[in-house]
């Protein structure tokens, strides 16, 4: 009968069932737990497999894969970027991700990514931050207030308890909305109408803007001494958010090289400006933070060993099966040798069923 072994059974982490985990465990919860997660995967940097996204980008957008191994397991996201999907009413980012056994190739868990990616890059920041922020921090800047924004904020507020947040962006519905989302989450709102003034008191900024373009989302002389920038939006290539005037008076710390070279705000920059691995920093091999008046900057593109820690993470949480659906993906026949006997076996039966 061609019976799925259990190997052949894929769980599978659902929208619905990815809301019921951030639910029962809670999003603050969540993001302290993979930041941790991806922290401890930073550490190890050394053991894994490393390359650039493999990207196939338009006028549009991108769509991107993003690969990594650990000698263990395999990680693999589907992930575009599309930033005028909104106004055909779709999701800028969707995503979806496999993880897999080295040893046998099979996959262990196949899961939507979109809400996954948006909190694995919040506990990106915030791990980040940690690490090179002013120890003190408690009032951040967010520039961009889209649909990522709601999850850095809880991010910095789960993990490094900065507590006052000041948000702006150009469209001020966006801004409302995630104020309102955002209600009864301990947190202290303040909408803002100008960078400038979102900028006022901020110890920590994060720009999160989405258009596929050179921009200036934050000029040199609004970067103070001591300032901690999460520079996350320009993230493929001729997308930026800095004035490259700050870039040049600043320590650049990126994920890894070869790629945020090419998608990275330091795209701007000679091919060998400065920067520092964030592994080596997280590992004690490099420093952070050196003194009060550094100015530090976060260019983060996304890395694929973000999204191998969230699905790792992932696994451990759905590990009894509660919160995955089991999909029959793999063809499982009762002789390995005999692929094509199951198009056959499958013949008798429908032929007897009609």
């Amino acid at each position: 009968m061609d019976t799925p072994s259990d190997k052949a059974l894929v769980p599978f982490v659902s929208v619905e069932n990815m809301l019921a985990l951030i639910y029962e465990h809670g999003i603050g919860t969540c993001l302290a737990e993979l930041a941790d997660m991806i922290e401890a995967d930073f550490k190890r940097w050394p053991d894994f497999d490393k390359t650039p996204r493999v990207a196939s980008h338009s006028k549009l957008g991108v769509i991107e894969l993003m690969p990594t191994s650990d000698g263990a397991d395999y990680a693999f996201k589907f992930v575009n970027g599309h930033p005028s999907n909104t106004k055909a009413g779709l999701q800028t980012v969707t995503a979806f991700g496999v993880l897999a056994s080295v040893e046998t190739g099979y996959p262990e868990l196949f899961s939507e990514m979109t809400l996954l990616t948006a909190l694995r890059t919040a506990a990106t920041s915030a791990m980040v931050t940690r690490a090179l922020a002013p120890k003190s921090a408690k009032t951040a800047a967010i520039i961009g207030n889209g649909a990522q924004s709601e999850f850095q904020i809880l991010g910095l507020a789960a993990v490094c308890g900065i507590t006052d947040f000041r948000l702006f962006d150009i469209e001020p519905s966006a801004t409302g909305r995630c104020i309102a989302n955002l209600e009864g989450q301990n947190v202290n709102l303040t909408a803002c109408t100008s960078t400038e003034e979102a900028m006022e008191g901020a110890e920590v900024v994060t720009t999160c803007t989405a258009d596929k373009s050179y921009q200036t989302i934050l000029t040199d002389n609004l970067v103070g001494a001591g300032l901690h920038i999460n520079a996350i939006g320009g993230d493929c290539p001729g997308k930026t958010e800095l004035h490259r005037d700050i870039l040049m008076r600043s320590d650049i710390f990126v994920e890894y090289p070869e790629q945020t070279r090419i998608e990275g705000d330091i795209q701007q920059l000679d091919p060998d400006h400065p920067v520092t691995e964030l592994w080596q920093v997280l590992n004690g091999t490099r420093s952070g933070r050196t003194s009060a008046d550094q100015v530090t900057v976060f260019d983060g593109v996304g890395f694929a060993i973000e999204d191998f820690s969230a699905m790792r993470w992932l696994r451990e949480k759905v590990a009894d099966g509660a919160l995955t659906e089991l999909l029959d993906l793999i063809a499982d026949p009762d002789d390995p040798r005999d692929l094509f006997g199951m198009t056959k076996r499958y013949a008798i039966r429908a032929g007897k069923a009609a």
